[in-house]
């Protein structure tokens, strides 16, 4: 039998990181000793604290049950406590927050409840694939705004022609940034909620990272901007703070329409998130934050250890304020596919090629800080080797 599928998967791009892991196996299969710097999964376990609160949580039969749809309304209470608390954002845990099955799948839903096919998304030209990805499957398009190093990585809005913008729905950015470490100003984000408002378009705000910060900064929220709620929608994630990449839980907070459009979309099409798994969350969120201290020093020892060790080899990149990865320029003559190629096979160490995340990821690669110490020592010299 020949299964027809729909015509948006024939230009759906494969998921890079789903690429990463084939290449990383089929080599792993044939015994060779592979060191992954390209996904962003914490290699230490989730705090113990949180853990034990899960042990607890899956004993409690009525957990057993279908979940609230929109979240249980301790956990979303919970979340507005911690947007208060870490931002000074206030928000209706009712008609303001939305626990979501990690912000990747509410990220994607948020394409099905705002946006037709034949619309535009606008999507920063570096940036999470699911931006741009989640389009595709909705038959809209999509406008990669430029991102240069020499704007700081900010995504530049006023390249967007009127006819784009006229059938824009959604504006994705997302600072910290994944996958450049770049941050933003107040007065860059009071100019994307202003170009926003002006046009009618929802701002999607992508704050994976916020909380893994170096160097004494602090990640804000969109939502501590004048007017933000007016038009914003702002997602979050426990995956990257408490290493809990694989409990899937995050929320989506803020314009009370946008979040009422993506919990009908949820509604319709997944069932929430297992119960023990939101009350390991409030425990995550409302607990000691030390662990969240802790993991910054040590993504920023690495971090360190990274940048001055490329740096002495000739690589060039910046060390950046926040997030657990370093972006780094590819040699002259070498593109971002050439050179993590040639890492692959000569070095055997994986890292992610900058054009995955868009146009002008473009001569650039992404290291992720998610290895231990003597690992991240070891891929260094291999790569110092294999140039």
């Amino acid at each position: 039998m020949c299964v027809k599928t729909a015509d948006c998967l024939n230009h759906l791009a494969p998921y890079l990181f789903a690429q990463i892991d084939k290449k990383r196996d089929a080599l792993r299969d044939r015994g060779i000793d592979v060191i992954s710097l390209g996904i962003g999964d914490p290699d230490m376990p989730t705090p113990s604290h949180i853990v034990e609160a899960m042990v607890e949580a899956v004993k409690n039969p009525r957990n057993h049950q279908y979940p609230d749809y929109a979240g249980s309304l301790a956990y979303r209470r919970a979340c507005a406590t911690w947007m208060n608390e870490r931002f000074g954002v206030g928000l209706d845990p009712l008609n303001e927050v939305l626990a979501l099955i990690g912000s990747k799948e509410g990220i994607a839903h948020l394409h099905t409840a705002v946006v037709n096919p034949g619309d535009y998304v606008l999507a920063p030209s570096i940036g999470y694939p699911v931006y741009s990805g989640g389009a595709t499957l909705q038959n809209a398009h999509t406008f990669f705004m430029p991102m240069r190093a020499e704007d700081g990585f900010l995504a530049d809005f006023s390249a967007i022609p009127e006819d784009v913008i006229s059938k824009a729905r959604i504006m994705f950015i997302g600072y910290p940034n994944n996958p450049t470490g770049a941050i933003a100003t107040e007065e860059y984000f009071d100019r994307a909620i202003a170009f926003c408002l002006e046009h009618g378009i929802l701002l999607a705000h992508d704050n994976a990272y916020c909380d893994i910060c170096f160097d004494g900064y602090r990640a804000p929220s969109i939502l501590e901007r004048p007017h933000a709620k007016e038009c914003c929608i702002e997602f979050f994630s426990l995956s990257k703070s408490y290493n809990m990449t694989g409990w899937r839980i995050g929320f989506a907070c803020g314009n009370a329409e946008a979040i009422t459009a993506l919990g009908t979309v949820k509604n319709n099409l997944d069932s929430g998130q297992f119960t023990a798994i939101q009350d390991a969350a409030i425990v995550a969120l409302s607990g000691p934050q030390d662990c969240v201290e802790d993991m910054c020093r040590l993504y920023q020892r690495r971090r360190d250890l990274v940048v001055d060790a490329l740096r002495a080899i000739g690589v060039e990149c910046l060390a950046p304020k926040a997030t657990i990865y370093v972006w780094t320029k590819v040699p002259a003559g070498e593109t971002s596919e050439s050179f993590a190629t040639k890492l692959l096979e000569q070095a055997h160490v994986i890292v992610t090629p900058g054009n995955g995340y868009g146009p002008d990821g473009e001569g650039f690669i992404r290291i992720s800080l998610t290895t231990p110490d003597d690992a991240l020592l070891e891929a260094v010299r291999r790569i110092k080797e294999s140039m």
